[in-house]
């Protein structure tokens, strides 16, 4: 099969590490018999350079025409850079969400795993991580407080703010389809996460989702409140598998549970939308301070390319190779830096990247 694949360098470490993702998934494709295409496009602190904005109308088309987009990281060092000097829509994180909001992307998937060869830097004790973990938060991406309407005014002398938390059925429909879509690629389960017993937004989250559950009778249900799923988190994470919840209690959740893992160079992600069309990047930022020196941990990234075979073209044993290859590579002792620990074999991202490839081979 041929795939092309819109390829976002970025700023930072980016360009290195997407290097040693295409460099895996061109072994995978040696390996299967496929074949991934690339084209290069620019965003963030690259883009304004070159053109002036963070995102261009050319580069969004050229990702639309794709089947699939693999990002690096973008943005630099906000003290020192000209980038940050800008206005907020011309600064780099503005080309995220412009290709976010021009592709259609309401899904963002981030897993949370806990590699058995780290457990040592997982800030939690022995007895309730011993095995590792390994689950999703599925978040809404494009709707909720972040996007309701908002004001601030002075009413009687005192100031006020309002926030509005909007939800449709619509909106919830097509996350929670995608949270049940991906349950069936894993273990099976999702736990829907609300707070209805005080919200009416949640309360529909909860009755809509409960609908879409119908429609996938293989898959088993649950919901939790959004406090006691923040409290399980750190109590038992091994009994989630997809965690299905709205964008703030989201955007909350998947940062407790990166730092659970205690390793975020290691957290690939996904955005999706209503196609197979799917924006692939690490969860962790553009590190300037390194960029350039063979010192950036590349396996985040080559586990969003894993994540974009599995979702975007369904080749979900060629996925599954990629983590094989990652967890021989740390069972042998291999590190980058920021996860290096003593009696360890330090090596670099080119390094790091040949040593996966080796062992797709």
């Amino acid at each position: 099969m041929n795939y092309n694949v819109a390829v976002i360098p970025g700023d930072g470490i980016g360009p290195e590490i997407v290097t040693e993702a295409k460099k895996v998934l061109d072994a995978v494709g040696k390996k299967y018999g496929h074949n991934f295409s690339y084209t290069e496009v620019l965003m963030g602190g690259a883009s304004i350079d070159a053109t002036g904005v963070p995102l261009t109308e050319e580069a969004l088309l050229t990702c639309k025409k794709s089947d699939a987009v693999l990002l690096g990281a973008v943005g630099g060092n906000t003290n020192t850079s000209p980038w940050y000097k800008l206005p907020p829509n011309l600064r780099p994180e503005a080309g995220l969400l412009a290709i976010r909001k021009g592709l259609g992307l309401f899904a963002n998937i981030r897993p949370a795993v806990l590699f058995p060869q780290l457990a040592a830097a997982c800030p939690l004790r022995p007895d309730i991580t011993e095995g590792g973990f390994d689950f999703v938060v599925m978040r809404e991406l494009t709707g909720g407080l972040y996007f309701g309407e908002r004001h601030t005014e002075t009413v009687n002398g005192v100031r006020k703010a309002v926030d509005t938390l909007t939800y449709d059925e619509n909106e919830i429909r097509r996350i929670a389809k995608w949270g049940f879509e991906i349950a069936r690629k894993r273990n099976k389960r999702v736990c829907s996460v609300d707070k209805a017993n005080v919200l009416d937004s949640s309360r529909l989250w909860r009755a809509v989702v409960k609908e879409v559950a119908a429609e996938y009778p293989d898959v088993e249900l649950s919901d939790m409140l959004v406090d006691n799923c923040a409290m399980q988190l750190v109590r038992d994470p091994k009994q989630f598998d997809v965690i299905l919840t709205e964008n703030m209690f989201g955007d909350i959740l998947s940062d407790e549970a990166s730092m659970v893992t205690g390793s975020i160079g290691m957290l690939s992600s996904a955005s999706l939308g209503e196609g197979k069309l799917g924006l692939y990047e690490p969860s962790h930022g553009s590190a300037p301070d390194i960029a350039g020196q063979n010192k950036a941990n590349p396996i985040a990234t080559i586990l969003s390319a894993a994540m974009m075979l599995r979702y975007s073209f369904d080749l979900d044993e060629e996925a599954d190779a990629i983590e094989a290859a990652i967890h021989a590579v740390l069972n042998d002792g291999f590190r980058t830096g920021d996860i290096m620990s003593e009696g360890l074999t330090q090596v670099g991202t080119k390094e790091m990247g040949d040593l996966i490839v080796e062992r797709l081979a």
